[in-house]
């Protein structure tokens, strides 16, 4: 699996040792971040720490184990499908145009979020993480 991730994704992960960060760390799939989205997880970086009950330190070490396991991609890949990714999402929430926009530029096999917005387009597939932990325990049985 190659799955780009959105940012309540990766919250997840930084939140609790749940199996969306197990899935992350242990699956051996490719998972793939827009760089510029890492202004997300600073802006609620408080707000992890709280619910993860992490000291900054603890947050740091873990965030830089986390995103190990992830590729930043960087802007200049997917600016070319920022305009159809801006039409495709315009309407429904723009803060996740960049995600489109790399789904659509890299192949991959869509998004794993759990947003209801990615939802109401179709031009991208949509993994809910109820799919993706189904298909990660499939895997999983047979090692």
């Amino acid at each position: 699996m190659k799955l780009v991730i959105d940012t309540n994704i990766l919250m997840s992960a930084l939140i609790r040792n749940s199996m969306t960060r197990q899935i992350i760390l242990k699956s051996g799939w490719k998972f793939l971040y827009p760089r510029i989205s890492l202004g997300e997880i600073e802006k609620y970086k408080n707000y992890i720490i709280g619910k993860a009950g992490l000291s900054e330190n603890d947050f740091q070490e873990l965030f830089n184990i986390i995103i190990n396991y992830i590729s930043l991609i960087e802007n200049s890949n997917y600016l070319d499908k920022l305009d159809e990714a801006e039409v495709i999402m315009r309407h429904i929430d723009e803060k996740d145009v960049v995600f489109i926009a790399c789904a659509l530029s890299c192949n991959n096999d869509g998004i794993w979020t759990d947003d209801g917005d990615f939802d109401k387009q179709n031009q991208v597939k949509i993994w809910k993480s109820e799919g993706v932990v189904d298909i990660f325990k499939r895997e999983k049985a047979y090692y």
